[in-house]
């Protein structure tokens, strides 16, 4: 099943745009767990195991787990994840972005190490840089777009006067990733739920590729102005919740907790799309 059928899939099952990150802090772990990197499988599983029926992807963040030397538990993750929620697609925020042989070996790491279904890339060394992913038939890659730091306006808000019609940076991404690049339906974009009117303008010049919204939830971005801005029937977005929903509980209860908080926040989205 290539990675649009997955995803489309897991959201009908689930009857869900959520999308859980899994960006294990140890400092924040519960308990006895608190500041003990050799537990991050563990708290990470027990997310998985607690909201795999309420969600349309998981998103594990590799950073938090290199940082503590602790990929061999992302290897245990993903195939955990694999075993226990096999209709749930995973990404890989990675946001690799380099070209040749280099692009090669993190395409590799990505779908033939880690398993992977889809991997965020930087698009900022252009097509050669992003083609090495597309050669794993089925897999996706969502490129950075339109991302919900402040700093993102230093080059994505910026207009591109050599391209006909003077567009914004992120939106001539948009166009690649909707058009000549998109050579097999792979690719989509990332843009943050912190700019829902900038979502809305990236739908319009993509208006079929699969979006991955971060920002809901701890880092404040309107669920509802997300939804609106940016679903549309043929169009799947993921929206991303990673603190919220992790550290929803400090306590023995953490992973309840985070269940009820992913539960509250597939609702919410699913009620801003209205009926179908």
């Amino acid at each position: 099943m290539i990675f649009l059928d997955q995803l489309n899939a897991a959201g009908r099952q689930n009857n869900s745009m959520l999308c859980v990150g899994l960006d294990p802090e140890p400092a924040k772990f519960p308990g006895a767990w608190r500041g003990d990197a050799s537990r991050i499988f563990d708290f990470c599983a027990a997310m998985v195991d607690a909201t795999a029926d309420l969600v349309i992807a998981f998103k594990p963040q590799i950073a938090y787990f290199a940082a503590h030397r602790a990929e061999d538990q992302l290897e245990r993750l993903m195939a955990h994840m694999r075993a226990t929620a096999p209709q749930v697609p995973i990404i890989l925020d990675a946001k690799r972005g380099d070209i040749g042989s280099t692009a090669e070996q993190y395409a590799r790491e990505a779908f033939e190490r880690y398993g992977a279904d889809a991997i965020t890339l930087s698009p900022f060394m252009g097509f050669d840089s992003v083609q090495p992913y597309l050669n794993y038939h089925g897999k996706g890659a969502f490129l950075l777009c339109r991302t919900s730091n402040p700093g993102g306006d230093d080059f994505q808000n910026q207009r591109l006067a050599s391209v006909a019609g003077e567009p914004l940076l992120y939106e001539h991404i948009a166009g690649l990733a909707q058009g000549p690049w998109n050579l097999n339906g792979q690719l989509g974009l990332v843009v943050g739920a912190t700019y829902p009117a900038e979502i809305e303008r990236v739908r319009a010049v993509a208006p079929t590729v699969p979006l991955l919204i971060p920002g809901v939830g701890a880092q404040g971005g309107d669920a509802v102005a997300t939804v609106r801005a940016g679903w549309r029937p043929n169009a799947p977005i993921i929206v991303n919740s990673s603190r919220a929903v992790l550290y929803a509980s400090s306590g023995d209860d953490f992973a309840a907790a985070a269940r009820r908080e992913a539960l509250k926040t597939r609702d919410l989205l699913q009620a801003a799309r209205g009926p179908l």
